[in-house]
């Protein structure tokens, strides 16, 4: 079925629906024990609420296929994944509100460590600090404002994360990323994927070598590997599909900017995962869609750090009753993918969904986790329909047909 479907059967309703994600929530048992960061942690509240929900396993885009945080959110919003592919460059850009323009190419910036060799050794320049990314920016963009007609911008975001723009005309971005995604290796070479962008290809090489010349000197953040190039186009929103009034919630930029574009009232930005609850109690009379968005799960899991991911995971846990308290019609409990400690990385495998409703059918499952949640009643459903299906126990969907 064509997800974008649901869209002609959208009603009027004053329900409230929240969507609780756990940015790479989904893991696997490490090596010596049977059980994953979520099966690991105490999770009593989030296992009440199992017990009386109905609950499944996600796949943010297809089986077998590892997504990105763009395609898995866009997903989780009921936006197609593949149809609405884009890259992370105009979601950093969103994210710090950056005034984007049809002449613009935004590429996300990862700061990275290289030897001697040219060879990276960490791909995220030990995470370097937010005033670190600034002055390295800044350093940048005194030394690089333009190249032929080109005009070049760099923006920090967060930590080893900044934003590249590219703004002139007949710019492409069907390019090859030039993050590896390993260490161990050199950055990859700019090339262009289709004739058209050999010269904007060309054009970033020199960019690339000359920033490599300026960042040298640094101990840590002496590189610059590019990801997600994209160009600015416009998204309906999910007050044009769904009706809805939607607030978001999400301490890292790109979260905030993949709402900023399907049309999400921005909320202030938390300093902590307690404070991000707090703040859709303070907010829940003003809307009725709610993305509240939990990055450390994630974090940790790319780390490699197992207990940290656990918990991360424990501390949500005793903050449910800050949600459950507000009695919202659907309370959606999920992540966007699996970002397992044993991998390190984002995986293929699929996460688990619980769905609470006072209209849900609750199934046998009395613990919210991965090999428990195989046997709810969702069964193992793509991401991009669980909109519908919040929507329909929301009660904001008619009847389809006679």
């Amino acid at each position: 079925m064509n997800p974008e479907f649901i869209d002609s059967l959208v009603i009027k309703n004053n329900t409230k629906i929240i969507f609780l994600i756990m940015d790479g929530l989904g893991g696997l048992p490490m090596e010596g024990t049977n059980q994953t960061e979520l099966e690991s942690a105490k999770t009593p509240n989030l296992d009440a609420l199992a017990r009386t929900s109905v609950c499944g396993l996600l796949d943010p885009v297809g089986y077998g296929i590892t997504p990105g945080s763009g395609p898995a959110h866009f997903a989780l919003f009921g936006y197609d994944p593949i149809k609405n592919n884009i890259g992370r460059g105009i979601l950093e850009a969103a994210g710090i509100d950056f005034p984007m323009t049809d002449r613009d190419l935004l590429i996300r910036i990862n700061f990275a460590t290289i030897d001697a060799n040219g060879t990276i050794i960490d791909r995220r320049a030990g995470r370097i600090d937010n005033a670190t990314n600034q002055r390295i920016c800044r350093k940048l963009q005194q030394n690089i404002q333009k190249l032929s007609d080109i005009e070049i911008i760099f923006e920090p975001v967060r930590e080893h994360r900044a934003l590249l723009v590219l703004r002139g005309d007949g710019l492409r971005e069907e390019i090859l990323e030039t993050d590896p995604q390993k260490t161990g290796l050199p950055p990859l070479s700019p090339n262009a994927l289709v004739p058209e962008a050999k010269e904007t290809a060309a054009l970033l090489q020199k960019l690339i070598h000359r920033a490599g010349e300026i960042l040298s000197d640094e101990e840590k953040a002496n590189m610059m590997l590019l990801r997600g190039y994209s160009r600015y186009h416009r998204y309906p929103s999910v007050m044009e599909r769904f009706g809805l009034n939607a607030l978001a919630i999400a301490g890292y930029p790109m979260y905030r900017g993949i709402a900023r574009l399907l049309g999400m009232v921005i909320g202030p930005q938390p300093s902590s995962i307690r404070e991000e609850f707090l703040a859709l109690r303070d907010r829940y009379s003003q809307h009725d869609f709610f993305f509240l968005h939990v990055k450390p799960t994630d974090s940790r899991g790319e780390d490699g750090d197992f207990d940290a991911k656990v918990a991360v995971i424990e501390e949500v846990d005793r903050l449910i009753p800050l949600i459950t308290d507000l009695k919202p019609d659907v309370l959606v409990v999920t992540g966007d993918h699996s970002t397992p400690a044993a991998l390190a990385s984002h995986s293929w495998h699929p996460l688990p969904v619980l769905l609470s409703s006072a209209t849900c059918r609750p199934d046998r499952v009395d613990r919210f986790g991965e090999r428990d949640c195989i046997a709810g009643g969702l069964g193992r459903l793509p991401t991009v329909y669980l909109m519908g299906l919040a929507l329909a126990h929301a009660r904001r969907l008619e009847k389809f047909g006679a």
